[in-house]
């Protein structure tokens, strides 16, 4: 039978339930297991395509289209498990499903309530992903020990080891030692009241994992397990990390964590091998070159928005040796202040995507300046229209060119929504989602990168590039080097000319690991890296010149 394992969160939100299941996924398939992850979101919205990025981070996009939360982009990054519809679901999604099953008569009468209806189509959704060829589901419930919103969650799981027997379940709560520097010594008082919360609902830890900014003594360790119920070596410490997310596994692992799993499953499992991973960190840590990298958006201000794009550039960064510095620069700074001014000085500007009109003017005079100047540019999806843009205005001599979305009555749309689009009221679900293939253009730099000539990307857009116009950019010297295979749809623009000037309408960045990076970011990266490695020796040229005029 599949076992599983339920992973919860107590005291604070935002403790990193999502990255300690995807690390615990991760050391399970270093022992030969095989996995499947998935993450339960307490929010009512059905999905995190509509919500606000300042609110939620960025949304994570699945090959199947699916828009989900940004943990699910752990797992990605982290173990090789497959990622569908089914690995997440919000209590908007469950109640859509409980209600539409009750308009269709399926409960027979019967007065629908939270328990057992809403519980059950919980745990019919845990059920999705055991299969015969899974050996561990790991199930992250979202939001912290104690919102009212997670109760049908809580209450699910503790049902679920009821279904199919305690000895196939695991329950894993994340919790959080604060350390007070005025007394000088660690707090347990807060874990202590949220295991209490989740006993009082019924649910058991096995396993505490606890954050901490300094090592726990014995003495913490043992008051915790006491008042918390559970053995000392069921007590994780799971301090905070210097260099890199990816230290994560490594620190469960010397904790032991891997091992008692096993032990508490009674997984038939390998000895673990972390060699691999530990040299990995070692790349991040010890890097041999540096390079800057500015990344002009929108939603700079929140940490999590362009979560995936400052991982995607870490990977380049590890494959490289390189350590990328990533100056996070907001658009509208860029307008009041000028691309000379905020930009100057950096080896590469990335422009990610995002919606409305809001910051897409200093955008687009980043990308002129990138243009201009010869420092290497990477466009991705808003990225390109903003790069199509510009173009148009400061090359071709379009100076009203415009996006429909930002000006719907702009003299030269030359991008504009598809015509099957028009019609289109809902936001939800609108898009061109998921993965599309693209045919890349023999000779070009992405075709070169890649090395293939058809790759799939995921894609998160409404609007596309006018191919009323292509023929005028073209004339002025943009490459289109990529787009759907009938030609239709461009997805990949380029300047030959330019040291590296490519954008595409896809988001490349889904697709990046640590262990294997995206080809387009380590284009981009090396390219910046090569940008600074020849201004420093232009300017210890211009030193020796000077030293020899004196």
């Amino acid at each position: 039978m599949t076992k599983h394992i339920f992973v919860t969160g107590g005291v604070v939100s935002s403790l990193g339930k999502g990255l300690t299941a995807a690390s615990i996924g991760m050391l399970l398939e270093h022992r030969g297991l095989r996995v499947r992850l998935q993450k339960f979101d307490p929010y009512i919205n059905v999905d995190p395509g509509t919500m606000d990025p300042y609110q939620h981070g960025e949304v994570y996009v699945l090959d199947d289209g699916t828009e989900t939360d940004l943990d699910l982009g752990h797992y990605e990054r982290f173990t090789n498990a497959p990622l569908t519809r089914d690995c997440n679901f919000t209590t908007g999604r469950i109640y859509e499903s409980v209600i539409r099953k009750e308009r269709k008569g399926a409960y027979k009468g019967q007065t629908v309530q939270v328990i057992p209806h809403v519980t059950d189509e919980i745990k019919a959704a845990v059920r999705k992903l055991a299969a015969d060829d899974v050996d561990v589901v790991i199930t992250e419930i979202g939001g912290t020990v104690g919102d009212i919103e997670g109760l049908p969650f809580l209450e699910a799981i503790r049902q679920f080891a009821l279904d199919v027997g305690k000895h196939n379940c695991l329950y894993i709560h994340l919790t959080l030692i604060p350390y007070l520097k005025a007394a000088g010594e660690a707090k347990t008082k807060p874990t202590q009241h949220s295991v209490e919360r989740l006993r009082q609902i019924g649910i058991q830890p096995d396993i505490l994992i606890c954050r901490t900014e300094r090592e726990l003594s014995k003495e913490a360790t043992d008051k915790i397990a006491l008042f918390c119920n559970v053995e000392p070596r069921a007590v994780i410490e799971e301090r905070d990390k210097t260099f890199s997310i990816y230290e994560v596994p490594i620190s469960l692992v010397e904790n032991h964590l891997d091992e008692l799993i096993v032990e508490k499953l009674g997984l038939r499992a390998q000895p673990l091998d972390m060699n691999g991973w530990r040299t990995l960190v070692q790349r991040i840590i010890n890097p041999v070159h540096e390079t800057t990298i500015a990344v002009v958006g929108k939603y700079i201000k929140h940490q999590d928005a362009y979560k995936s794009i400052y991982e995607a550039l870490d990977h380049a960064g590890i494959a490289l040796a390189t350590r990328v510095v990533v100056r996070r620069v907001e658009a509208e700074e860029v307008e009041r202040e000028g691309a000379e001014r905020v930009l100057g000085g950096v080896d590469g500007i990335l422009v990610p995507g995002g919606f409305n009109y809001r910051g897409v003017g200093g955008k687009i005079e980043a990308i002129r300046y990138a243009r201009e100047k010869h420092v290497p540019f990477f466009g991705i999806c808003l990225g390109l229209q903003c790069a199509v843009i510009e173009f148009a205005r400061n090359v071709i001599g379009l100076e009203d060119a415009d996006s429909t979305e930002m000006n719907p009555r702009c003299g030269h749309p030359v991008v504009c929504l598809l015509d099957a689009q028009f019609a289109i009221t809902e936001l939800g679900g609108t898009m061109r989602l998921g993965s599309w293939p693209c045919q890349l253009v023999e000779g070009s730099r992405v075709r070169a990168v890649y090395g293939s000539g058809l790759v799939k990307e995921r894609h998160r857009h409404r609007y596309e590039f006018n191919n009323q116009y292509r023929q005028q950019f073209a004339a002025h010297g943009m490459a289109f080097t990529g787009t759907t295979p009938d030609g239709k749809l461009v997805e990949m623009i380029e300047l030959p000319e330019h040291p590296w000037f490519v954008a595409v309408q896809c988001h490349p960045e889904f697709r990046s690991k640590p262990t294997q990076v995206h080809p387009l970011f380590r284009g981009f990266v090396e390219a910046s890296l090569k940008r600074r490695e020849a201004r420093k020796k232009a300017e210890a040229a211009r030193s020796r010149a000077a030293v020899s005029t004196t």
